[in-house]
């Protein structure tokens, strides 16, 4: 049985600094002990900032470090198969950042390099243990708002809503071959997988992407429809070149005595409409959004109760909606 949880983490970039780091050493029985990042002085620098004791510039020593019980991954998807495979081949757990891969493929290929080494597999999609989204969960399965029978998914962000694209190279996220896909992947992979828990799996997915502004190769608009093993119908439209609308990010579902809307991104309330009135639940975010979901995969490792509701089995239907709603515009444009 493990006695503490020691982590490494493989590319200690931006969302490792407030939104996942701190939380692998604030966690009681979990501490950070290693990070790694290609250009040497940048590790160098977030060990110093978080007092970690190892730093790394090559990922394979941080994964043999013996010190080093458990690693998070947290680089673009690209790579997210190849260190899977190298830490599961060195028998220790592995938490990997979301979207899980580039593709649903690419997921169950990692699937399959944890299962043969016998170590556990989670993923970063660390809404499933967010009060906020815990809270449409608990009214779902109260049955506040009866049966459910549909989902509505709307998200337009403006093209320059994270970067200035007069620069020469767009960021990783917009770069196919990188991230598998434009911004669609990288945010809708958290709602497809939120709804995934609250409701059940997916079970066919259909849709058409297009890139309308011409600012980086990969889809900036796309519509899709899905049904859930439930009989549940969804529908959703990402459109992330609509400067002249403002700013949308609203999900709701409907059900036969009412209805729930709340937003994936933005932070605000809860919102539970049925004939009795409108109630509100005030928004609540923890300081590091990834420790919630990092203390159930911690409690697991060292045996307490409970268990990570984010595995790789899990994390992968996120990918495979993704992978059909896409179909269509990869063949299309040959990403």
């Amino acid at each position: 049985m493990m006695q503490e949880v020691r982590w490494g983490i493989i590319g200690c970039g931006d969302v490792t600094e407030v939104k996942s780091g701190p939380a692998l050493y604030k966690i009681d029985g979990s501490s950070l002990v290693a990070v790694m990042r290609r250009t040497g002085d940048l590790a160098k620098d977030y060990a110093v900032r978080h007092s970690v004791p190892a730093w790394y510039d090559d990922a394979d020593a941080l994964i043999h470090d013996p010190n080093v019980n458990a690693v998070y991954i947290a680089t673009p998807p690209d790579s997210h198969l190849e260190y899977t495979v190298k830490v599961a081949q060195a028998g220790k757990p592995v938490y990997v950042e979301k979207p899980m891969a580039r593709n649903y493929a690419e997921c169950q290929q990692m699937i399959a390099a944890c299962e043969a080494a016998g170590v556990p597999l989670w993923v970063g999609y660390y809404r499933r243990a967010l009060p906020n989204h815990l809270q449409v969960k608990t009214l779902i399965d109260n049955g506040a708002i009866g049966e459910v029978r549909a989902v509505n998914i709307r998200l337009y962000w403006p093209a320059d809503w994270q970067t200035d694209f007069g620069i020469e190279s767009p960021p990783w996220r917009v770069q196919p071959a990188l991230s598998g896909g434009g911004y669609f992947v990288d945010l809708a992979a958290h709602q497809f997988d939120f709804l995934d828990y609250a409701l059940g799996p997916i079970a066919e997915a259909q849709g058409q992407a297009a890139n309308q502004a011409g600012l980086y190769a990969a889809e900036d608009i796309v519509t899709a429809s899905f049904r859930f093993e439930s009989g549940v119908l969804g529908s959703g439209l990402w459109c992330f070149s609509s400067d002249a609308v403002p700013r949308t990010d609203e999900n709701e579902i409907i059900g036969t005595a009412g209805r729930i809307r709340f937003s994936s991104f933005s932070g605000g309330p809860v919102v539970l409409e049925t004939a009795g009135g409108v109630q509100e639940f005030a928004p609540l975010m923890p300081q590091h959004v990834h420790q919630p979901l990092v203390q159930t995969l911690v409690d697991e490792l060292l045996e307490r109760d409970g268990a990570c509701p984010s595995t790789g089995i899990s994390g992968a239907r996120a990918s495979w909606v993704m992978d059909e709603i896409l179909q269509g515009w990869r063949a299309a444009a040959s990403l």
